[in-house]
């Protein structure tokens, strides 16, 4: 058996901070073999820069996924290409982008997981090329080198991620839906084994607009006025699940939502 803890888009400041304060208590108090999270919004709500990596890789993070905000702190691409880079982005992208979208690692116990970063493609931007297809040559290439198969996909509608989640059952043994910052309550396993979620929601402040500060976001829906993109703050929260799953079964046994909060 393996423990896998995902956490949810880490947003600005507040998102960090709940990272540090609450993932090496839950590593330890759950017995987590691997700790994944989704970091594309690290840098004040967009994209990562170099220290915040090393930050979030200090509190017992394994390996980050991203998502569309990858690209808006261009200091990250250097790193993105490195061969010992901790941060994926999403494999359906340009081949030409820096970095990768999947990555082998080792969990405790020598269990080796292959980690796929998808992202979907309705209502995203930049549009990425079909990540079914890139499902597929990814599968096709890790499927005999991991034990285990995880898989951060990132998209707007339910409908995309509901169907991806399907499309993997049997496949892969976990597919965790991030980027709208708001937890679904559908966690389940699917019928050949996949532990499924729509979304894992957000670590960051929830006292704000998916994140961003709540006067801004009103400013923009009432008047369509441009205005200052800001972190909000309060009520800080870690979202995420954890996982469970048999590795000789190559099936998926549990998936629980959990929410830390910062009072």
């Amino acid at each position: 058996m393996i423990k896998i803890l995902f956490i949810g888009d880490i947003f600005g400041e507040p998102g960090r901070l709940a990272v540090k304060t609450f993932v090496p208590r839950l590593r330890e108090e759950h017995n987590i073999d691997l700790v994944i999270a989704n970091c594309e919004n690290s840098a004040q709500g967009r994209g990562i820069t170099t220290k915040q990596t090393k930050e979030l890789l200090s509190s017992s993070i394994d390996l980050m996924t991203s998502g569309n905000h990858i690209w808006h702190c261009n200091e990250i691409y250097p790193y993105l290409n490195q061969n010992d880079c901790k941060i994926l982005r999403p494999a359906n992208l340009p081949q030409e982008s820096p970095g990768r979208g999947a990555s082998v690692v080792e969990a405790r116990g020598g269990i080796k997981v292959a980690v796929f970063n998808l992202m979907g493609k309705v209502f995203m931007n930049p549009q990425p090329d079909c990540p079914f297809s890139a499902f597929d040559r990814l599968i096709q290439k890790y499927e005999d080198e991991a034990d285990v198969i995880v898989i951060d996909f990132h998209a707007e509608t339910t409908a995309e991620k509901r169907a991806f989640g399907w499309y993997v059952d049997g496949l892969a043994q976990a597919c965790v839906g991030t980027h709208t910052h708001v937890p679904t309550a559908d966690e389940e396993i699917l019928p050949k084994g996949c532990a499924y979620i729509t979304d894992v929601g957000m670590t960051g402040p929830h006292n704000s607009v998916i994140g961003m500060k709540k006067e801004t976001a009103l400013t923009r829906f009432r008047t369509t006025l441009p205005a200052k993109f800001e972190v909000g703050a309060g009520d800080v929260r870690l979202n995420g699940a954890i996982v469970e799953i048999d590795v000789r079964e190559k099936k998926g046994v549990s998936i629980k939502r959990i929410c830390e909060r910062i009072l």
